[in-house]
């Protein structure tokens, strides 16, 4: 950093925005006594639901993301 540069920190919902263009999440849920898994964005936000992880990492490599897995 320069004499003339200043420091901005990130808050947290830069944080979450900064992988919304690359990548989604899968973490397991349940819905009606069944496993289910959500796709959600980086922020969080839920996209998607899916029958399995296989098909969630599908879905989303479908639309050009990476799939991440949340635990």
């Amino acid at each position: 950093m320069t004499e003339n540069e200043t420091y901005s920190p990130m808050t947290p919902t830069d944080l979450a925005r900064l992988g919304m263009n690359f990548v989604a999440y899968v973490k397991p849920i349940v819905v009606e006594d069944e496993m289910r898994f959500a796709i959600c964005a980086a922020d969080g936000t839920q996209m998607g639901l899916a029958p399995n992880r296989e098909i969630a990492f599908a879905a989303i490599r479908q639309h050009e993301l990476e799939p991440l897995s949340v635990h």
